[in-house]
């Protein structure tokens, strides 16, 4: 069969059917523009090698680092949000669930397992800004819960990744109430004497900001993580004045004293179990 399209003149005899294109995701443009293989950022933790850009990542990945062999327990898989106040903007609520769902292969925007990390037993809740902007709703301040259930259970730290746009607004009030929710869940697991880690991640906003993502026995950041509980272009418009430079990045909040420390991703395994060694007086590991 013959190609239907040829440029003789220009010297182009391939047929369409014929063309190799370039898979999707094979390469990644960080914002500073500088190109790295998919494969490469993979391996190095998911962070550009030239310019250190650490690029948004999922509980997928971040269960990858963090867990021995990437083996663990995931508690509360199904558990999914119903739409008690069918809520509708310009789509159904239920209906942007199932979109979400699909999409993502997530049931909501954190996902919790039980595993050991450095040898040791942790129970880690991520979120995923990929569902619905990683909003807190009423799934997300439960399995937050239950996951501080187990690890009060279970006698073992608890970690929480926080990446969120702040308080899922489909959910109103219900949304709002975990914000006490899950802080009366951490005071739980601080009467019980056991560890109780904060990594806030780009973007960690909003309710999740003004909650469990600051209540850390140490609050820790990603490099260059936006960390806040309105937006920049909010408070500017709110305060009418010009904002400093960096504001609210991992960076300015270390500097004024809201973060412990600044981790790098490559490090980040290292360090979280670092710190639960010191808050538990335990022996160091390498």
């Amino acid at each position: 069969m013959s190609a239907w399209f040829k440029r003789k003149e220009k010297g182009i005899q391939t047929a369409t059917e014929e063309k190799k294109d370039t898979p999707k995701g094979l390469w990644y443009k960080s914002p500073t523009g500088k190109i790295v293989e998919s494969e490469v950022l993979a391996k190095n933790f998911y962070v550009s090698p030239e310019d250190d850009y650490h690029v948004r990542i999922g509980s997928k990945e971040y269960f990858e680092i963090l867990f021995d062999d990437n083996k663990f327990t995931e508690l509360d898989p199904k558990l999914s949000s119903k739409d008690p106040l069918k809520f509708e903007d310009t789509k159904k609520y239920g209906e942007r669930l199932k979109a979400a769902q699909k999409k993502t292969g997530l049931k909501d925007a954190v996902r919790t397992g039980y595993g050991k990390s450095m040898g040791k037993d942790l129970v880690i809740c991520c979120m995923d800004f990929a569902f619905i902007g990683g909003s807190m709703g009423s799934v997300v301040g439960e399995k937050i819960a239950r996951g501080i259930d187990y690890a009060i259970k279970k006698k073992v730290p608890f970690l929480m990744i926080s990446k969120s746009g702040g308080a899922r607004m489909m959910e109103a009030a219900l949304s709002l109430m975990q914000l006490a929710k899950t802080s009366a869940k951490l005071a739980q697991l601080a009467e019980a004497k056991l560890p109780y880690i904060s990594l806030c991640t780009d973007p960690t906003t909003g309710g999740t900001t003004a909650s469990y993502a600051m209540l850390g026995d140490i609050n820790i950041a990603e490099p260059g993580a936006l960390v806040a509980f309105a937006g920049p272009r909010v408070v500017k418009e709110a305060t009418g004045k010009e904002l400093p430079e960096g504001f609210q990045t991992s960076e300015f909040l270390k500097e004024h004293g809201f973060l412990d420390f600044i981790v790098h991703r490559s490090e980040l395994k290292q360090k979280v179990n670092l710190y639960i060694d010191l808050i538990q007086n335990q022996p160091l590991r390498t």
